[in-house]
């Protein structure tokens, strides 16, 4: 799997798990709403720092942002 993609789905997913909207999230973040859809459609290429930040942020490791989602099968090399 694309890493921006895995990223931007963990993103997504974990946001949503805690009840944020991309708006909530982007003024805890720091980061602008428009950065946040684009990152979670898999069109960004975030830094460690970023994906860092944003870690902090969701209140998880920076690891569950990277981390392929159990049962979901990851194809390599794409």
């Amino acid at each position: 799997m694309d890493m921006r993609k895995l990223v931007g789905q963990n993103v997504r997913r974990i946001r949503q798990k805690k009840r944020l909207t991309q708006e909530q999230f982007a003024d805890v973040s720091g980061f602008s709403q428009q950065y946040i859809s684009s990152l979670e459609k898999g069109r960004r290429n975030p830094t460690i720092i970023t994906l860092y930040e944003l870690a902090v942020a969701l209140g998880v490791s920076h690891i569950d942002l990277v981390r392929p989602v159990r049962g979901r099968k990851r194809k390599l090399n794409s």
